[in-house]
Formats: C-alpha cells, sequence, structure tokens
C-alpha cells in the first residue's frame, strides 16, 4: 500500500477540467467580453442548438441554474398551488424545493434498494386526486426507470419531469435521459458532469408549447421588451457560461466514459470486501457520484481523511425529515431505505482525472481499514 501522501486525493476535480481548455476559455471571454453582449446572446443560442442534437430533443431552454429548471418546467407544465407531485426523499433539497416554491406539495415514494431511485412499485398507491406530475430523479447519474414510470403517467395523464441534474449524457435504453419525459432539467454547477464555473441550468423537451412558456418565464414574463404577459423569474444564463459549456460539451461523453471505467474498477476491487455493498454496474449509468454502503461510515470517512483521501455523503437527511418540510405533505411517514442509505452512503473519489495510481490508493486504503478491523 502507498504510504499517506500530503496531496489530497480530491471527491471531484472541476479545475483539472477546465485548466486542459485554458487557451479555448480565454478566446472565448475576450470574444465575448469584447462583443458587449453578456447576457442571452449567440453563446446560448448555440447551446441551445448543439444540447437539443446532443440530447435528440426539440427545444432547450438555457437558465440561470438546475432549481430554476425544476421549477420553471413544472410551472409551465401547469402545476400549482395545491396540487401534488410524486417524486423522491432521497435527492438534494432542490427537488423538493422547487415542488414547494410553486405551492404544490411534494408526496414521497421511497426508493429501490438497488438503484436509490424512485421504487416504481410503489407509485401508484401515493397517487390521489390531487397528484399532476411525477419528478422522478436520475440519481447520481443512473437514470430512472422511465418506461414503467412512463406507462404510469400515460394511465393516469400526469406530467413527467426528469430531475436530470446528475445525469447529463446518461442512457436509458438507448435513449439520453432529458427527454424522455415531457421535460428534462439539468443543472451545469461546476462539480457537473458537465458544468460551467459558476450556476447553470436548462430545460429541454419535445413540446414547443412548453419551451414557449418557459422562455417566457425566465425573462420576467415578457417577450418583447417592457410588455410582460405574465409574472416570470429573472433566470437568464450569461455568455461566458453559455461559451464554457459549448466549448466542453464534445468532451462530455469522453468524460463519461472514463467515469464508467473507473467506477468498474472500484467495483472489482472492492465487491469482495463483506462489509461493503455497492451498486452493480448499469448500462447507461455515468457515474456523477461513485458511492459504497457502509456501517458506521464516519469511522471510514475519518480513516480515508488521515491519508489525505476526501469522501462525501450524500445525502444525510432524507428531504422528509427536514424542518423546511415540516408539517408539509402526509405527517408520520417513514421511508426506510431513504433513511438507511442516507446513514450509510459514502462517496469516494471519481472523476476524469482520477489518476489509476491515486484509485489504487483509495482501494488499499479500505481494504487495509476493514483488515485492521477484523485483526
Amino acid at each position: 500500500m502507498m504510504e499517506a501522501k500530503e496531496q489530497v486525493i480530491n471527491l471531484m476535480e472541476p479545475r483539472k477540467q477546465l485548466h486542459a481548455y485554458h487557451q479555448e476559455l480565454t478566446a472565448a471571454f475576450e470574444r465575448i467580453l469584447t462583443s458587449g453582449n453578456y447576457v442571452l446572446g449567440e453563446e446560448c443560442e448555440r447551446l441551445e442548438q448543439e444540447v437539443a442534437e446532443y440530447l435528440g430533443v426539440q427545444e432547450a431552454i438555457t437558465l440561470a441554474n438546475g432549481t430554476d429548471a425544476l421549477i420553471l418546467a413544472l410551472e409551465a407544465g401547469g402545476v400549482g398551488p395545491g396540487d401534488e407531485v410524486i417524486t423522491t426523499p432521497f435527492s438534494f433539497f432542490a427537488t423538493a424545493e422547487a415542488i414547494l416554491r410553486i405551492g404544490a406539495i411534494p408526496i414521497f415514494v421511497d426508493v429501490d434498494p438497488t438503484t436509490y431511485n424512485l421504487d416504481v412499485t410503489q407509485i401508484e398507491e401515493r397517487i390521489t386526486s390531487r397528484t399532476r406530475a411525477i419528478l422522478p430523479v436520475h440519481l447520481f447519474g443512473l437514470p430512472a426507470a422511465m418506461e414503467p414510470i412512463m406507462s404510469i403517467a400515460k394511465q393516469y395523464e400526469f406530467m413527467v419531469i426528469e430531475d436530470a441534474c446528475q445525469a447529463f449524457g446518461a442512457c436509458y435504453v438507448g435513449k439520453k435521459v432529458g427527454g424522455l419525459g415531457d421535460a428534462g432539467c439539468f443543472s451545469f454547477f461546476p462539480t457537473k458532469n458537465l458544468g460551467t464555473i459558476g450556476d447553470g441550468g436548462m430545460v429541454v423537451t419535445n413540446s414547443k408549447e412548453l419551451a414557449e412558456r418557459i422562455r417566457l418565464l425566465r425573462n420576467h414574463g415578457s417577450a418583447r421588451k417592457y410588455f410582460h404577459t405574465a409574472v416570470g423569474y429573472n433566470s437568464r444564463l450569461d455568455e461566458i457560461h453559455a461559451a464554457i459549456l459549448r466549448i466542453l460539451l464534445p468532451q462530455v461523453d469522453q468524460w463519461n466514459q472514463q467515469r464508467v471505467q473507473l467506477a468498474q474498477r472500484y467495483y472489482e476491487q472492492l465487491r469482495s470486501c463483506e462489509k461493503i455493498t455497492i451498486q452493480k454496474p448499469i448500462a447507461g449509468h455515468i457515474y456523477h457520484l461513485f458511492s459504497i454502503e457502509v456501517e458506521q461510515r464516519e469511522r471510514l470517512q475519518a480513516y480515508l481523511q488521515k491519508y489525505h483521501i476526501s469522501s462525501g455523503t450524500y445525502y444525510p437527511y432524507p428531504l422528509h425529515t427536514l424542518p423546511a418540510l415540516a408539517g408539509i405533505g402526509r405527517s408520520g411517514e417513514t421511508f426506510p431505505v431513504a433513511e438507511r442509505l442516507a446513514k450509510e452512503l459514502l462517496a469516494l473519489p471519481l472523476h476524469p482525472h482520477l489518476s489509476i495510481t491515486e484509485q489504487d490508493h483509495v482501494i488499499s486504503t479500505i481494504q487495509q481499514y476493514y483488515q485492521e478491523q477484523e485483526g
């Protein structure tokens, strides 16, 4: 095993991805600075076209961030106060926050213990006369079970909005996520598989009507200057961010494949450890995060830190347990799988610039930890 290294092996390394394109990024900055057009300009239009082509959808609408993407997709789809939206309790807060922001109510369904995504077998029992939409999350880059979700939605005439904020480039049955439901929402936060140097978001859809409504809402409800037909938002993407994303977009498939290869190495090297539970590799997963299930997670995390290895906990508080959701939805509910995962999941370093030497150090450190525990 390698000796402890002073240089930390980070969970994510967005800086390295950007540094490799320093020359192209600098040229883009200079081009935009001299253009005098800094918000919703040509770079945004081209990014929308290029992402739509990449994902195989008709429409792409750039927005200020992924949370706004969820909010505007829900509102444009007609979901409003008092409506219920079925979703997962095991996600980042923005998933539920977006539902609450438009006055709707998140109705949680526990997650599948093998995928960490919505357990589709429990969805129908959560449907009421107030249900208007299903909001599945493609958690950690693994697509949710969209075929049964879409089947249920069609039967009950619900809309489906994909929270694909962690899953840019992921595939479900050969199709890119985002274009499988009525709308798909993406985040371009720096640590995402495709990210910029700040916030950024997007909604994609095959509905021209939905796209036009979102474009209206993102710009203060105005399709032409000073004439407002709706109460909207200020959710416009800056040209700098759009230019960065256009430069990085052609690399995302290669980066995702590198993530998959590293994830497979983790799986092969660690699956024999009886104290660890690991997701089996699933086609289409692009591993925004690679997490293992371990008891007494904090002990392993501290041990890794001792050897200068970063790790992360996603998400230690299931959404239904948060103070911000107190009194919302159906009181007294428990979601055993989500609650267990919140206590046991530990994310390991994984990004396209993680070297094999670094990954082997992570693996051998984990193996050594459990050997010491057994001794």
